[in-house]
């Protein structure tokens, strides 16, 4: 028998009073009857600062659109890479394949799902990293670490190599599909384990069929191809039979794996700063890099953002949009809305609480691309590059407060010339092993 308590109808009673009694309640009520509880408690003040002028502006290409995808993570790597391309080839339009890297995301994790049900074969279904596993399927989610290890195992492609297809433009009726065949593959591996029969085998085959309904939805990746393009003086160019390993390394060439370190901001009990942390059960590529985070104090963190937009680099970043944000304007500000005031009541949560209590976590990834520093160095603003088309904001770049910036950011990826020989040292340890839930492996979900 549980210890709950019900509310009686004298409770009632007197949470009806109170509510009869508030003036603010009654007014609300009125409003809400129209209006949003985001547009009620939209505050003006917050626009003051929203001015797209900033000290530091790297100039950039122009935004793309991942559309109706979770494939953030993958357009704004991509858009990082793009950028070194486009200086190399003289370019101001340039877009490599996103949909050429999904396609191998989705086979690589369908790949790596299966072999963690083999891995968990011995527990029972409803065991909780199982049930995890199951439950998250395969998505359109990932992390920075498996971006790399993508781009070291398959290359890289110019988006006329892949162009985008429906499916990859709108992953959600294909993501239910390819996770119903996943758990069938998954009951019967299981089924094969407790025979004592050879699953890894089986495993092959699965992904044979795997592959085929990749092919069906992307279209099938290419495996050479020749790189046609006009450049700003409006001379033609076109380098043949590339493969996407001789692309990346003649067009690309930064070494990912070597030369960058992801870091977080992860203010919680459970991951001291200083130190690395992993998430188990969190891949695509099975023989990859595992995902790896370096946990810093924020003003440490956006320091070293500032010194890498200052030495003329862009920075990929992970954050939480569900938050404080004004789509059309482009605008993530806490001081454009007034929830607490509006509504007479606390909602928000410290960065740490929010974390543990799951109110808030990274869901979208973007690119820094400039910041307005004051006198002292302190960072006002920040200019984000994003991918949802460029309707949105100033021709698709978002502006971000200070404020915002420090609560709803959790991750950036550093090129390490910019750490300390101190830093790097603990970015090396042995990474601390956090569970498949952790609230740090969301933007991968």
């Amino acid at each position: 028998m549980n210890q709950f308590q019900g509310l009686t109808t004298d409770d009632i009673s007197g949470f009806e009073e109170k509510y009869a009694g508030s003036a603010l309640c009654r007014a609300m009520t009125n409003a809400l009857y129209k209006h949003s509880v985001k547009d009620a408690a939209f505050c003006h003040a917050g626009l003051a600062s929203s001015q797209y002028a900033f000290s530091i502006d790297i100039p950039t290409l122009p935004v793309t659109n991942q559309k109706a995808s979770g494939r953030c993570w993958i357009f704004s790597a991509l858009n990082v890479l793009r950028e070194v391309t486009a200086k190399k080839c003289n370019l101001d339009k340039f877009e490599l394949s996103q949909n050429y890297t999904a396609f191998w995301d989705k086979f690589e994790k369908a790949n790596y799902m299966l072999e963690s049900i083999i891995d968990l074969a011995d527990r029972s279904v409803d065991d909780r990293t199982v049930c995890h596993i199951l439950s998250e399927g395969v998505g359109d989610g990932g992390q920075w670490d498996m971006f790399v290890n993508l781009v070291e195992k398959y290359g890289v492609v110019p988006k006329s190599a892949m162009e985008e297809t429906y499916q990859s433009s709108n992953t959600r009726d294909m993501n239910a599909l390819l996770n119903s065949r996943l758990r069938l593959c998954a009951a019967k591996l299981r089924e094969t384990v407790r025979n004592g029969g050879d699953a890894h085998a089986e495993k092959k085959e699965m992904m044979a069929d795997i592959y085929s309904f990749l092919c069906m939805c992307f279209g099938k990746p290419p495996k050479t191809f020749d790189f046609e393009y006009v450049d700003k003086e409006k001379k033609y160019h076109v380098v043949r039979n590339l493969t996407p390993k001789t692309f990346y390394e003649e067009y690309v060439g930064l070494k990912l794996h070597e030369d960058y370190v992801s870091i977080i901001n992860s203010p919680t009990e459970d991951k001291p700063f200083g130190k690395s942390y992993t998430v188990d059960y969190l891949g695509n590529v099975a023989e990859g890099a595992p995902v790896r985070y370096y946990n810093l104090p924020m003003d440490t963190l956006k320091g070293l953002i500032i010194c890498q937009l200052s030495g003329g680099e862009v920075v990929w970043f992970g954050s939480d949009v569900g938050k404080y944000g004004e789509r059309d304007m482009g605008l993530w500000c806490t001081e454009c809305y007034d929830f607490e005031g509006t509504y007479g009541m606390q909602f928000d949560m410290e960065k740490g609480a929010g974390l543990d209590y799951r109110e808030s976590a990274m869901n979208h990834a973007m690119v820094i691309t400039g910041v307005d520093l004051d006198e002292e160095g302190k960072a006002l603003k920040w200019k984000i590059q994003n991918s949802w088309s460029d309707e949105h904001g100033e021709k698709g770049y978002y502006l971000m407060s200070a404020d915002w910036f420090d609560r709803y950011v959790y991750q950036a990826v550093i090129n390490k010339k910019y750490l300390t020989k101190e830093q790097l040292e603990e970015a090396a340890q042995e990474p601390v092993h956090l569970n498949p839930w952790d609230p740090m492996g969301t933007l991968a979900r």
